[in-house]
């Protein structure tokens, strides 16, 4: 193949990258260059990036259209085949390249700057077995499946038709009967397809092992923590991570539940009873639609600050949604929830374009403003590298693109409410003391449920034959041991398959941890923002964003000026002073 000259750019404007036999011969023109510079090696890497950078935008459409759209057949079936046809034949291909550019730069050495690049290359090339491209076909259609399966539920209440995630607004109900009622009708409607929802998970389990042994490793645990670059910490970390939450998070959360029995005049608090406002005021009532929810964000971020603010401008109204891969419509925001969209809520960067896109299910609750700014700060992340020329550099390891989101969800906090550059979510004070106690409340109960998370995925993986009944009974003690002292009374069957509702154990298996040792990072950065300024973080904020994934992960956290530690003393000297803020917001 001729080579494409650098003037008129390695990838063709109308590549269609979803299209393996359009892609083909561009990667074959990669593999077969002829490399004896570092400068070759260089313009090479470029090139590669702008591929990748089409590729993945080719799959990002396509797993856009089918997760806003589960119910249409088009969309649905116009992932499976990319999944099912195109994928398989790009793995090997994408094997070759990262092991041409690991050969090639023992010849042509490389500048410091590329040095994350070829230790994740290096990586990948030594996971990489033919024999398990068919596997991960397998789990990505069963992750599909799942999310059709989800995407689907829909029950009946109060004589409307409505999704799980619009039923979440009955849990503030000050009327404790319709909670319950809205409880139960959400817990039963899942275990109606608990039985199919086992049976995908099982299948995921057992071909999740075998990846991992025909990798070489005893079980599928070291094979994900390398396959997801985990260079600076291991099963050992997370254990001191699952200690220190136990030691400084759970009698936090466990005071708080106790206050809040208290408060409602409850001998133990039942499921139904952790959303409602335990004076017996009504849901906060934070914004009305999608497009409401948009308009009162850029208001906060304006408050918080400029930069931010125009970047958040670029992402539209939330007017738009996805209809389908071919006809996006130019939307960068879906935001309303309603039948036919999966589950929960994600940032998509369109690498090619360089353009964010949000995914969410908004009900109009307090919790929905906690994800749009969450997600928002995942595109901040994503357009501060909008620059960067190597795709691979344009994304930061895991646990640092979540500091990007959780730190925005505290540092947003006190401009929910009355003040200048518009009208916020909320018009008094009570309403955004409210606010503001719910996040901080949230960052206590969210470090818990993520210990629980990871300790169970390490031990499902680790112990891959184990039988359902193994499953719920390891669940359970991991519940005692992090959840809260709930009355389960005659809700067994829910409580065993609680862990059905977290979608990462499906689509993204060991992707949790991240959270939490990003949570740590967004707390150490909003206390940064009360000891010394708001300015101040900010600062830091941009600084380390700007740098995306070229630097390895402590030094992205000394970047942000946090230190990179997840053990018990960390986490007791957060969880202290997050009880002494928390004092600043009585109910």
């Amino acid at each position: 193949m001729t080579q494409t000259s650098r003037a008129e750019g390695f990838v063709p404007p109308t590549l269609d990258a979803a299209s393996f036999e359009e892609l083909s011969p561009l990667i074959q023109e990669l593999l077969g260059r002829t490399l004896a510079s570092t400068s070759e090696l260089e313009r090479w890497l470029h090139d590669r990036s702008d591929l990748l950078a089409a590729i993945s935008e080719g799959r990002a459409r396509l797993y856009i259209a089918s997760t806003c759209n589960t119910d249409d057949q088009a969309a649905q079936e116009a992932y499976a085949s990319y999944v099912e046809h195109v994928a398989p034949k790009l793995s090997p291909m994408f094997f070759e390249l990262d092991k041409k550019l690991v050969q090639a730069a023992r010849v042509c050495p490389l500048p410091p700057r590329y040095a994350v690049l070829l230790r994740n290359a290096q990586a990948d090339v030594e996971l990489f077995r033919p024999e398990n491209v068919p596997l991960e076909t397998d789990l990505a259609k069963l992750g599909q499946q799942y999310d059709q399966i989800v995407g689907a539920m829909t029950v009946e209440f109060d004589g409307q038709t409505r999704t799980l995630p619009q039923m979440s607004v009955f849990q503030e109900s000050p009327d404790r009967t319709i909670r319950e009622r809205a409880w139960r009708t959400v817990a039963d409607r899942r275990l109606h397809d608990h039985a199919a929802i086992s049976d995908v998970f099982d299948r995921m389990i057992s071909l999740r092992h075998k990846v991992g042994v025909n990798a070489g490793f005893e079980s599928y645990v070291g094979y994900a923590y390398k396959s997801f670059h985990r260079f600076d910490y291991g099963p050992a970390q997370c254990e001191r991570f699952h200690a220190g939450v136990e030691a400084a998070f759970v009698p936090l959360m466990r005071e708080l539940d106790k206050d809040r029995a208290a408060k409602l005049h409850l001998p133990a608090l039942r499921p139904w009873d952790l959303g409602v406002d335990v004076l017996g005021r009504g849901p906060l009532k934070p914004f009305d639609g999608g497009a409401d929810l948009v308009a009162k964000s850029r208001v906060v971020f304006r408050r918080l600050d400029p930069r931010l603010a125009a970047l958040f401008e670029q992402l539209g109204d939330g007017r738009g949604r996805v209809r389908s891969a071919a006809d996006p419509g130019g939307a960068k925001l879906d935001l309303d929830s309603r039948r036919g969209k999966a589950p929960g809520g994600y940032q998509y960067m369109l690498e090619r374009s360089r353009v964010p896109f949000i995914f969410m299910n908004a009900a109009g609750v307090h919790k929905d403003v906690q994800t749009m700014v969450h997600e928002a700060g995942h595109a901040f992340h994503s357009m501060l590298c909008v620059d960067e020329p190597l795709v691979e550099y344009r994304s930061s390891p895991i646990e640092f693109a979540e500091v990007a989101s959780m730190s925005m969800e505290l540092l947003t906090m006190k401009h929910l409410g009355p003040g200048e550059a518009g009208r916020a979510f909320y018009d008094d004070p009570e309403s955004l003391r409210r606010a503001c106690r719910d996040q901080l409340k949230r960052a206590v109960t969210v470090l818990p449920w993520i210990a629980t998370i990871d300790a169970y995925q390490h031990w499902l993986y680790a112990n891959p034959t184990h039988t359902r009944d193994q499953r719920a009974a390891f669940w359970l003690s991991l519940d005692e041991r992090f959840g809260s002292k709930l009355d389960w009374s005659g809700l067994d069957q829910a409580r065993r398959l609680s862990w059905q509702r977290q979608m990462h154990l499906f689509s993204h298996p060991f992707y949790y941890i991240e959270y939490g040792i990003a949570q740590l990072g967004a707390l150490q950065l909003w206390l940064h923002s009360l000891e010394k300024s708001e300015t101040s973080a900010i600062e830091h904020y941009i600084k380390a964003l700007s740098l995306g994934g070229s630097r390895p992960l402590p030094e992205l956290f000394k970047a942000a000026g946090l230190v990179f530690d997840f053990g018990p003393e960390t986490l007791m000297r957060l969880a202290d002073r997050v009880r002494l803020e928390l004092a600043k917001f009585p109910e």
